[in-house]
């Protein structure tokens, strides 16, 4: 064994686990701590400043510069009692993580002096350089004037001698550069088509909030382990590796006894994520060795989405406290589940009630079915929508395997919800609507049971599946922002909402009832949106037959999948529900395409880098004894004995000569391929020439070092393998 493979394993089996000593209160004594929260603010802000903020929040009403000052005032004085020092505008750029440039409490006092400063102009604004973030040309070097700008609505927290406030990131010119901008617009255009929609039920509704719960899938690998791996130091996946013999075939890992080196890291992280107001709640071994979920309490959309980006920065900065990395990548290792992260999404009323659970009457259940089915509209008219928002590099290794859903977005919906929504569509109109003397609605069906929540099946092939009370988003990737699938999915239910309520109206122009013209509209929709509505396997290839002549989008090609969101009438939904203009979104595919360029690029590099100065050499000194062997046995054996006993090692030589010479010669046309793909200016072709030309290379390659693997003599082979990464000791 090479000796800091050797030494890695060493170290790494000889770990014991970091104690965590917890707090002694209940979790409800220290949650939220460290943010500038509700409870807080009523102790640092005077009332009339406290009801001035709270309602700007609620109701979305822009906040005075006169209160801005008030509120940083009291941020500060909390902030400086906590023994912080600085502050900055904590936003999310288009990279998938988050940014941050900290800047100190200090002002001169025009004394020679210093003083602790922080005003309401510093709370509201800053100006990061814009050119220097993912921009697709909206921002040139010497244009480099951008801004973050405050977002009350998610509150502040202190990450530990730093003030950290979320903002959102825009152009000087005013186009979004981030992820939270066009996020917080399609909560609004949800919102406001969801009201206008569910006041056909219920007048009394003010406010629709469309809420998240995602579950964060990852893994965990010994620090050391980690270390003498360059592919996992560099991309954050194995870009080679034979699978261990064991691994995930027994399912002893899913829901198993957590390791104790793992229990203590969950508990520290959930110590960290209570004081930063995380509502973590479960958390348990996924079905991959080393592979484990968090998922927290429901919360409002761009606020869950926010604490989602601020817990993976805390999985990071814990693990290493316990000696730990994380592995968000959505594949890290070939043969077992990569890792994804569920987006729970429902909508919920002012009024406290769930606009996807039935009610107790049947007017309530017609609403119900009218979110059911508008939702299925828009994920059928927008399913190549949906799909491009969790295309990815690391996230199309994911699809399609391993219990995760396949890359072409269809709709689950399980035996009852089904069997209704037939049932709607074949009834007449007498047989299925009536109206009491009170004008209250009636669906001539039987009521659907309230125990819908927990009788509805589950498909762990569907992107997209109801189950009970809301929507499981499954597709996006362990890695990925929240907010991009989110902000498309908000969109499009947005504008077909919008639409609903136009079809309605333009049947009541006519002099339909306004139940009768409900009753028209969504039969007509549930008939339209059949072909998104598959409750099978996923993963069979009559299922993607099938979905192609449904008229599914079936695209595998990452960089075209991108394609999706210039199409003519995503940018006219984009723009008519003021989420994002037709330059932004042009802007954001000339940054797809070149993340994608490059990760593809920087694999490419790396696999090139470990095949020549990594595996070749060893394979080389491996050949080298074997023909040493082969020649003492020409020295050893008569010409008889020798014609049967040099058989077998003369065809190792062979083989290892084989898997030597494909390696070298592949990588020198990979290199080619990359050269003549650099050359192509524009970013959509350059990216479609790494997919076809460059990336295949990378499983061509792996193919003969994992069988290299398993002919080298163990003790020599350079890099930690799979049955040393993945199990936790």
């Amino acid at each position: 064994m090479s000796i800091s493979r050797f030494n890695a394993v060493e170290k790494a089996s000889n770990r014991k686990a970091v104690e965590v000593i917890a707090p002694k209160q209940k979790v409800s004594e220290y949650y939220g701590e460290n943010v500038f929260n509700r409870k807080t603010m009523q102790k640092y802000l005077s009332k009339e400043t406290y009801k001035a903020i709270t309602q700007a929040i609620d109701n979305g009403i822009q906040i005075d510069r006169e209160i801005a000052n008030l509120v940083a005032a009291g941020m500060r004085m909390w902030a400086l009692e906590k023994g912080v020092t600085h502050y900055t505008h904590w936003f999310q750029p288009l990279t998938d993580g988050t940014a941050e440039k900290h800047d100190a409490f200090v002002e001169h006092d025009g004394q020679g002096g210093l003083i602790e400063e922080f005003s309401g102009k510093l709370l509201t604004q800053q100006e990061p350089d814009a050119s220097s973030f993912p921009n697709g040309g909206l921002r040139n070097t010497f244009e480099a004037r951008g801004y973050s700008a405050w977002d009350p609505s998610s509150p502040a927290f202190i990450v530990d001698d730093t003030l950290c406030i979320p903002t959102v990131f825009i152009a000087y010119t005013g186009e979004a550069l981030d992820y939270k901008t066009p996020l917080i617009r399609s909560v609004e255009a949800l919102s406001e088509a969801a009201r206008d929609v569910c006041h056909y039920f219920d007048e009394e509704v003010n406010k629709i909030t469309p809420f998240l719960g995602w579950e964060q899938e990852y893994f965990l690998v010994d620090e050391d382990i980690y270390s003498a791996r360059p592919d996992l130091m560099l991309t954050e996946r194995t870009l080679l590796g034979h699978e261990s013999a064991k691994n995930q075939q027994l399912d002893d890992h899913y829901f198993g006894s957590i390791p104790s080196r793992v229990q203590e890291f969950m508990k520290d992280l959930e110590i960290e994520a209570y004081k930063m107001g995380i509502p973590v709640k479960t958390r348990h071994n996924e079905v991959a060795p080393n592979q484990f979920e968090l998922a927290p309490i429901y919360e409002e959309c761009n606020l869950a989405n926010d604490h989602n980006q601020l817990l993976m920065s805390l999985m990071k900065k814990v693990a290493r406290r316990h000696n730990f990395r994380v592995l968000l990548h959505e594949k890290p290792f070939m043969g077992i589940n990569g890792s994804g992260k569920h987006c729970n999404w429902s909508m919920g009323t002012d009024k406290g009630y769930n606009l996807f659970s039935p009610g107790k009457n049947r007017e309530d259940n017609l609403r119900f079915i009218t979110f059911i089915v508008n939702s299925l509209m828009a994920v059928y008219k927008y399913n190549a929508l949906l799909k491009a928002s969790i295309a990815s590099a690391s996230n199309a290794h994911r699809l399609g395997a391993n219990e995760a859903p396949p890359a072409i977005i269809s709709s689950f919906l399980g035996t009852q919800i089904t069997e209704i929504l037939n049932r709607f569509e074949n009834c007449s109109i007498e047989d299925a609507i009536q109206v009491d003397e009170k004008k209250r609605l009636h669906l001539g069906f039987g009521q659907i049971p309230e125990l819908l929540l927990d009788n509805t099946d589950r498909n762990r092939t569907s992107p997209f599946a109801f189950t009970g009370n809301r929507f499981e988003f499954r597709a996006l990737g362990s890695s990925a922002n929240c907010g991009v699938a989110m902000l498309a999915l908000n969109s499009a239910v947005a504008y077909q909402l919008r639409q609903f309520k136009q079809d309605v109206e333009a049947l009541r122009a006519k002099g339909e009832s306004k139940e009768a013209a409900i009753f028209e509209v969504l039969k007509a929709y549930i008939k339209e949106s059949k072909p998104i509505r598959f409750d099978g396997n996923g993963y069979s290839d009559a299922w993607k037959e099938e979905a192609a002549r449904r008229g599914l989008d079936c695209e595998s090609s990452v960089p075209l999948q991108y394609d999706a969101y210039l199409k003519p009438e995503v940018i006219r939904m984009f723009e008519e529900t003021n989420v994002l203009t037709e330059k932004e979104l042009e802007a954001r595919n000339e940054v797809k395409w070149e993340i994608y360029i490059k990760k593809v690029q920087i694999e490419a590099r790396v696999l090139g880098d470990l095949s020549l100065n990594h595996i070749i050499p060893v394979a080389l000194r491996y050949q080298s004894l074997l023909l040493e062997n082969l020649a003492r046995l020409k020295e050893t054996f008569d010409a008889d004995e020798l014609k049967t006993l040099s058989e077998e090692p003369k065809r190792l030589v062979v083989k290892v000569a084989n898997h030597i010479s494909h390696v070298t010669r592949m990588v020198d046309e990979m290199v080619e391929a990359r050269k003549k793909a650099n050359r192509i200016q524009d970013m959509r072709e350059k990216a479609i020439a790494y997919h076809d030309d460059v990336f295949p290379y990378l499983d061509k390659i792996r193919y003969h070092i994992d069988h290299l693997e398993l002919m080298v003599d163990n003790q020599m082979w350079p890099l930690p393998k799979y049955r040393e990464l993945l199990f936790i000791r």
